[in-house]
């Protein structure tokens, strides 16, 4: 019998670090979405949170297109999308392409855009769980056919498609594979493979 989407939230919130932020613990990426729309009071709160976060120089290079079904914008990036995640992310309610300015206020390049970019959606992933919602990010789409389709500048870079709304059961989803990989446990590398003292040393944290 498939897990429920309770059952599959405490298997994989049960072995994170206590002490931590609710919102660090309990944000992951499922597939499966209710069809339930999201309030626009709610998408606003996490689009707000987006707009705080930290950015070199403060050039908060990213925008967000969004797109909220049955919307043209929602339909364009959707049909960006590979195969695979059209199986699964048209469910979703809201359909969210970031990009970001690689031009700096002065019209040079900005190398850290995208790395900007990261942090603002990184921001919004976590509201959406503190808003109850849950977010996907994804990069299995068509970069060229997006830019196309939303008369994205050439300076512009593009990020992530962030499928938002509020989670729905395994079983909803429509193949064997995505239910398994929707009920398998979290995986995530120990703090020693990635903070280190000196390269290769693990540091010391208790």
């Amino acid at each position: 019998m498939t897990l429920s989407a309770s059952e599959v939230n405490k298997l994989r919130f049960e072995e994170t670090t206590e002490g931590l932020l609710p919102a660090f613990r309990q944000r992951w990426s499922p597939r499966s979405f209710l069809e339930k729309e999201v309030p626009p009071a709610v998408l606003r709160n996490v689009f707000e949170s987006a707009r705080w976060a930290a950015s070199s120089g403060n050039g908060q290079p990213w925008r967000f297109l969004v797109g909220i079904r049955p919307s043209a914008t929602y339909n364009k990036i959707a049909s960006a999308l590979v195969e695979f995640n059209k199986e699964w992310a048209l469910h979703a309610p809201v359909l969210i392409l970031g990009i970001t300015n690689s031009l700096n206020a002065r019209g040079a390049v900005n190398t850290y855009a995208l790395y900007d970019l990261g942090a603002a959606s990184a921001f919004l992933t976590l509201e959406a769980t503190a808003q109850g919602l849950a977010a996907h990010q994804m990069g299995g789409f068509s970069h060229d056919a997006i830019r196309k389709a939303l008369d994205i500048p050439d300076s512009y870079l593009l990020g992530s498609v962030i499928a938002l709304g509020y989670q729905g059961e395994p079983e909803n989803l429509a193949s064997e594979a995505l239910i398994a990989r929707e009920v398998a446990p979290r995986e995530r590398k120990p703090l020693s493979e990635m903070v280190f003292s000196a390269w290769g040393e693990p540091a010391n944290l208790g």
